[in-house]
């Protein structure tokens, strides 16, 4: 079976998909950009995984998503991390194009929907916390955007793909640590069960 699970950076998917692999030990998570990054690195000169989106010329990007999807394809049992939607200088570009998203042909994508404060609370505590990525921080209401427009493109993956689409929705207060990450890798195994007919 192949998931492709996407959330806007800050949603906590991360630690949402640690918590999957404790529910499903058997599914192996892979991120997509990681795949496209190892392939940039050889070919591009790109030197950090956040840096392909600001250098690469959009057809070099599309290649190395083909590229990835077709590395993806060729795996069973997995769970893709990876973003519905890009944000670029030149605006929004599909993180899951309908080329790479057939190759890939996953039985389920899976969209986390999250709060916009908690996003940008997550985004600046990566920022003073000492993790390798380089974001941009972004206003509540850029962040409330980006994710109306993160689901209109993930809607169009699960559309190209003819998969199932689950939305995960997240939106509200957090009564513990940690509790939208548990809650949404049990809805992403229940619907994975489900699915396998388990």
């Amino acid at each position: 079976m192949k998931t492709v699970v996407t959330a806007l950076p800050g949603s906590g998917k991360t630690t949402t998909l640690k918590r999957l692999v404790e529910l499903l030990p058997s599914v192996k998570i892979v991120n997509y950009g990681d795949l496209m990054f190892e392939e940039a690195s050889k070919g591009y000169e790109i030197t950090h995984r956040d840096e392909m989106r600001k250098r690469l010329k959009l057809r070099d990007y599309q290649q190395l998503q083909l590229k990835a999807a077709e590395k993806i394809a060729s795996m069973d049992d997995v769970v893709v991390d990876t973003h519905s939607v890009i944000k670029t200088p030149s605006g929004y570009y599909p993180g899951l194009p309908s080329d790479a998203v057939r190759i890939i042909s996953p039985d389920l994508i899976v969209f986390i929907e999250c709060r916009p404060e908690d996003i940008l609370n997550r985004r600046l505590k990566d920022l003073t916390g000492g993790v390798d990525r380089r974001r941009e921080t972004a206003s509540i209401e850029e962040i409330s955007y980006d994710q109306s427009v993160g689901k209109q493109f993930v809607v169009a993956a699960a559309n190209a793909a003819a998969c199932y689409l689950k939305i995960v929705n997240l939106n509200y207060p957090e009564s513990r640590p940690f509790e939208h990450a548990d809650a949404a890798a049990e809805q992403i195994a229940q619907t994975m069960k489900s699915i396998m007919g388990l």
